[in-house]
């Protein structure tokens, strides 16, 4: 499947449905930003879940952060107590897993949490850490050269932006 040839939405409706069956009673989502806090928040609209959804940043916790620095992405908002609870990380893409490991450690930073599972829309594989999604809507093959990230226009409908990295 070509990357250009994703159609987000269709993705997003199999996520809710994988997200559905990952849903507990207790479960919490919590999207990295900014691609998974908006997959969160329409989830969390969408699946009828009582509060709001989370959102996570993984800057303070990049082994890249030397090089990054602060982007200018959101920060970390848990509205819930996180000991105890079961959390339900939300990605747009998944690569090599270095995301992951740092919103991770931020979660941990916040407490204990019982459990922490993961959804993502595309799982591009690449993996460098061995992190591995409990959902995901897709799988596909890109090469290094490329990016894939999600877009999300004026009436929240999502899309793909794909990039050539030089």
């Amino acid at each position: 499947m070509s990357a250009l040839a994703l159609n987000a939405e269709a993705l997003y409706l199999e996520l809710l449905r994988g997200v559905r069956s990952l849903c507990q009673a207790n479960t919490r989502l919590v999207g990295i930003t900014s691609g998974g806090a908006w997959l969160a928040e329409r989830l969390q609209r969408d699946l009828g879940l009582p509060g709001e959804a989370g959102q996570v940043s993984s800057v303070m916790h990049r082994d890249d952060f030397a090089q990054r620095g602060l982007s200018a992405g959101g920060q970390t908002s848990l509205p819930f107590e996180v000991d105890g609870a079961d959390i339900l990380v939300l990605d747009d893409v998944l690569y090599t897993g270095r995301t992951i490991r740092a919103v991770l450690n931020e979660i941990f930073d916040y407490g204990r949490p019982a459990r922490v599972q993961l959804a993502v829309l595309v799982d591009r594989g690449g993996r460098q850490l061995p992190v591995q999604a409990d959902f995901a809507a897709a799988r596909v093959a890109l090469p290094e050269t490329q990016s894939l990230a999600l877009a999300r226009d004026a009436t929240g409908r999502f899309s793909f932006d794909v990039e050539n990295k030089a």
